[in-house]
């Protein structure tokens, strides 16, 4: 719910456009390319371009959720309702401030990622793509910016995987863990890491 309030549409939707980009990264039919498509396309052209439905058989595993579902089908009623109590608690500044600039930044956040996670930063392991590590969009994006962790293991719940690679929703998630709110959190297992002396610089 939380996330549907960034506007960046329902939960499916999300999931099957970034498992289609994990398969097809930076290849044709990657959707947020900056390698094939140009940084501005990237960036956020796509979104608004792109009108055809993604490949929802990607997302059969969760399906299975009906929240899930339902939150895709009326994945604008967050977003409505944050919008609203803004409003009553604060008039239209603060739905300005509390919910315009946060959903924004949260864009902005998400197409630094899909861009500058592509062109910028170094690489620790070779993956098939262009992804690549950088500690600035890390901080700026609360760890998404490991990227070319994440590329590498895709399923771990943490981007950062090593001292001083600072994650901030790992560790959110490890919060909500605690509060038994979520379980089964995965982790990078040992054979996926480099030994130190395969380490890139962080």
């Amino acid at each position: 719910c939380l996330c549907c309030t960034n506007m960046q549409r329902g939960p499916l939707w999300w999931a099957a456009i970034h498992r289609h980009h994990h398969r097809a990264s930076d290849e044709p039919g990657d959707a947020h390319s900056p390698v094939r498509s140009g940084f501005l396309w990237a960036y956020g052209g796509w979104m608004f371009a792109t009108l055809e439905e993604p490949d929802w058989g990607t997302v059969r595993d969760l399906r299975r959720y009906p929240e899930l579902v339902w939150l895709e089908r009326f994945w604008l009623l967050p977003p409505l309702l944050l919008a609203a109590a803004c409003w009553l608690v604060g008039g239209w500044s603060m739905v300005c401030f509390c919910f315009c600039l946060t959903a924004v930044s949260a864009l902005h956040g998400a197409s630094f990622v899909n861009t500058v996670g592509h062109l910028i930063g170094w690489r620790r392991y070779e993956t098939p793509d262009r992804s690549r590590n950088s500690f600035l969009l890390a901080m700026f994006t609360f760890g998404d910016g490991w990227h070319n962790n994440h590329h590498h293991y895709p399923h771990s719940a943490s981007a950062g995987f090593f001292w001083g690679e600072i994650d901030g929703s790992y560790r959110l998630i490890k919060l909500l863990e605690r509060c038994r709110l979520v379980w089964a959190v995965r982790e990078v297992p040992a054979h996926k890491l480099p030994a130190d002396s395969e380490r890139g610089a962080v």
